[in-house]
């Protein structure tokens, strides 16, 4: 961890991805993740776009002049939907790494060809 940088986001999110993975399979009664597996990836995905909102409601209070509150809510909100996220990863077998490297063949590039690139290759 550097003071510029703070911790390796992929260290953390490598060991969130392991933990979700881990969870497959577990007791819904026990463990929320494993109760999100049991209900599936529609589920699944459905708590992925809710977190996805919350964040974007709390970014744009923030950006409008918010309080410390506001940008402790966006702090949890923004763990909220990484954490759905990698859940979502995992349910599908997705590893988390894919999309390190996917961002990896990114950098560098500018965002508006990468954007082009995707349309091109069918994606949206």
């Amino acid at each position: 961890m550097t003071q510029e940088t703070g911790p390796d986001p992929r260290h953390t999110l490598d060991r969130l991805y392991r933990i979700v993975a881990d969870r497959k399979g577990g007791d819904p009664e026990t463990s929320y993740t494993a109760r999100l597996y049991d209900r599936g990836v529609p589920k699944i995905a459905q708590k992925v776009g809710e977190e996805a909102v919350e964040t974007v409601i709390e970014a744009v209070r923030l950006a409008g002049g918010g309080a410390a509150g506001d940008r402790q809510a966006l702090v949890e909100e923004s763990a909220d939907l990484l954490y759905h996220l990698t859940v979502l990863w995992a349910a599908l077998d997705l590893e988390a790494a894919e999309v390190w490297e996917a961002l990896d063949r990114r950098h560098g590039t500018s965002g508006f060809d990468a954007k082009k690139a995707k349309k091109r290759a069918g994606g949206g």
